[in-house]
């Protein structure tokens, strides 16, 4: 009887995780209240279209879960909650990290008043939210339907990062940002500035009394932020709700001591960065690979050194929901053992296929052939396939060598000067002793 209710057990849990399994594609959205359901129904409706199912809570509610079983529920994950202080549930920092560890993807948008919890999360992804309060400032470029302290700042197209798969293209009207600065690790190389300040703005607290100089300056003022992880799992840190809103997206922009727009690009900008962050765009895989020595189809078991070798591998990036071939033309080839001894840019020749032809070194060991491939707004391509090099087999080599004919030369030009030497050695008589002898014989005879 209890092996029966056991194995029902152990059905009910394998459905329950398979179930969750299937969910995986969903998109959590987490939101200070569901109010902002409705002033940002653009950016949802848009994401609805491209196939998400998106599941909104509340911040802090208490019945918040991210994975089940051991299955993630969630593959992507929203923040539109600025003063959430505490997740609720069993959503914290430390488990939306391990989410992201584990190849989460997810987008977070802050404001003037983020709260401790938004902050920890952007420590732990490289970046450092402004202090509460501070906002950006610009007195050159600001909205000048918003009054007031110049926080609605308009910001430049020219100041996106230049990678259309993360931002779209450049040429759209500028766009309208309000709410906090981020600054960022600039040694971290996974940390990426989406969209910085103009030169004029500055990050600060407007009603504080005490004067304190400005918190950022200049470009150094980060308005957008994202991450790369290293298992290409990603990370959007915006410091404006408003940025992602329906009247951010429908507003004109008359910035001052500019001209009149009569929409800002914030649409087109948040709808790419949506694409990036949730991995639609920008993703590459490798399909094949294959090596083999010049002339032949089959890999061999092991390479001989200074054989010709033939490496070709295919690679597929996402597009429009399907993999298609990719192209490029700066995609090298490594041909590494401790350090690479070859060197070389793949060939396209067609269909999504690179390869190379080099002669392998005069080393043997054990090699890999290694393709690292990490450019921005694309996932890391890295791939290894590992061969062995031995030394030529003894009847391999040349019988005889050219560069060795002068010690061939003197080799036998020594044996002909000893045997020369000993021949004349062994059979050449003294002239001298003979004539002694001579003369002895002779002395005899006299007497």
């Amino acid at each position: 009887m209890a092996n029966k209710i056991s194995g029902i057990f152990l059905v009910f849990m394998y459905f329950c995780a398979l179930s969750c399994a299937q969910n995986a594609g969903d998109t959590l959205v987490l939101l200070d209240n569901l109010a902002i359901r409705e002033t940002h129904s653009i950016f949802f409706k848009g994401l609805q279209e491209r196939g998400y199912k998106l599941t909104f809570k509340l911040a802090d509610d208490s019945n918040l879960v991210l994975s089940k079983f051991g299955e993630y529920l969630y593959k992507n994950l929203v923040i539109f909650a600025p003063s959430v202080e505490e997740f609720g549930g069993e959503i914290s920092v430390d488990k939306i990290a391990e989410f992201i560890d584990d190849g989460g993807n997810v987008l977070v948008a802050g404001s003037s008043k983020s709260g401790e919890a938004l902050r920890e999360l952007a420590t732990e992804c490289g970046f450092e939210v402004d202090e509460d309060g501070a906002a950006v400032i610009d007195h050159l470029n600001y909205d000048i339907s918003d009054g007031g302290d110049h926080t609605r700042i308009v910001a430049s197209p020219e100041n996106l990062i230049s990678s259309p798969l993360i931002v779209g293209s450049k040429n759209v009207a500028p766009l309208l940002y309000q709410g906090t600065g981020l600054l960022a690790d600039r040694e971290n190389s996974l940390v990426l500035q989406v969209l910085t300040a103009d030169s004029t703005a500055y990050s600060y607290i407007p009603e504080n009394s005490i004067k304190e100089y400005p918190h950022a300056v200049g470009r150094g003022t980060l308005l957008i932020a994202a991450l790369q992880a290293r298992n290409n799992a990603r990370v959007v840190f915006s410091g404006s709700l408003f940025f992602f809103s329906d009247k951010a997206f429908t507003s004109g922009v008359s910035k001052y001591g500019g001209k009149y727009y009569e929409k800002s690009g914030n649409q087109e900008v948040a709808t790419a960065i949506g694409k990036w962050v949730f991995g639609e765009v920008g993703r590459l895989r490798v399909v094949n690979i294959e090596h083999h020595k010049d002339g032949e189809t089959e890999a061999p078991q092991s390479y001989t050194i200074i054989d010709p070798v033939v490496y070709t591998i295919s690679i597929e990036e996402l597009s429009a929901g399907k993999w298609q071939p990719f192209q490029a033309n700066d995609i090298q080839l490594e041909f590494v053992r401790i350090d690479p001894f070859v060197r070389t840019t793949l060939k396209h020749i067609g269909g999504g296929k690179y390869q190379a032809k080099f002669k392998i070194p005069d080393v043997y060991g054990v090699y890999q052939f290694k393709v690292d491939y990490d450019r921005i707004g694309y996932t890391h391509l890295y791939s290894t396939t590992q061969v062995s090099v031995r030394p030529l087999q003894h009847t391999q080599y040349e019988r005889f060598i050219p560069s060795a004919f002068p010690y061939y030369i003197s080799a036998f030009s020594m044996m002909v000067g000893v045997f020369i030497f000993s021949f004349v050695f062994i059979h050449f008589k003294d002239d001298v002793t003979s004539g002694g002898t001579k003369q002895k014989g002779d002395d005899k005879k006299s007497q």
